[in-house]
């Protein structure tokens, strides 16, 4: 009986632990984090994403810290209609590199964990959410629009660890023209 309970203790910490077998960012840093960030990488492997996956271009993002240390997020992305633009906000927790945001899609909270950066080059980002079923992305970004082939690697070595088939991770090519000017906005 007591190991029984032991074990409901357990698995009810996994489950309150986010991605309890991934980790963010040892002794991250949200200030050298923030500023422009390219998308040039990506896994998802969401059935309703798959016939559109060949339309994917790389996308930008500008990272802001707000003054009680949540986040904007502004991303543009490559779209048939033109260059969009959308805003998120992502909220901060007492695990730096770990941070949450509300899905206006989904209509849900989801979780965001920087998995590993050296600030200045790429950045691994994981999303993920369990609801219908198990909702989960990996992203590569860098500070420019490409980015060195071993980094690359890791992040597909990455993305396959956490079980997504090779079909399923992509590198697309930059976005013309997307955001439309040199300083982003």
């Amino acid at each position: 009986m007591r190991t029984a309970g032991l074990a409901v203790v357990m698995a009810m910490l996994a489950t309150a632990t986010p991605h309890a077998d991934v980790r963010p960012q040892r002794d991250f840093s949200l200030q050298r984090f923030a500023g422009r960030w390219y998308r040039v990488g990506l896994a998802y492997d969401s059935p309703t994403f798959v016939p559109h996956r060949d339309k994917v271009k790389a996308s930008v993002g500008v990272i802001s810290v707000q003054a009680n240390g949540n986040v904007n997020l502004t991303m543009w992305d490559a779209m048939p209609t033109g260059c969009g633009s959308k805003t998120y906000y992502y909220e901060k927790t007492n695990v730096p590199g770990y941070l949450t945001y509300f899905s206006t899609r989904h209509n849900m909270v989801k979780d965001i964990t920087v998995v590993e950066t050296n600030y200045s080059e790429y950045a691994l980002v994981l999303k993920h959410k369990v609801f219908h079923r198990e909702y989960t992305q990996v992203a590569l970004y860098g500070r420019s629009q490409r980015l060195r082939s071993d980094l690359i690697q890791k992040f597909k070595a990455f993305a396959l660890s956490r079980g997504f088939p090779r079909e399923a991770i992509l590198t697309p090519p930059p976005a013309e023209n997307c955001p439309p000017s040199p300083s982003g906005r």
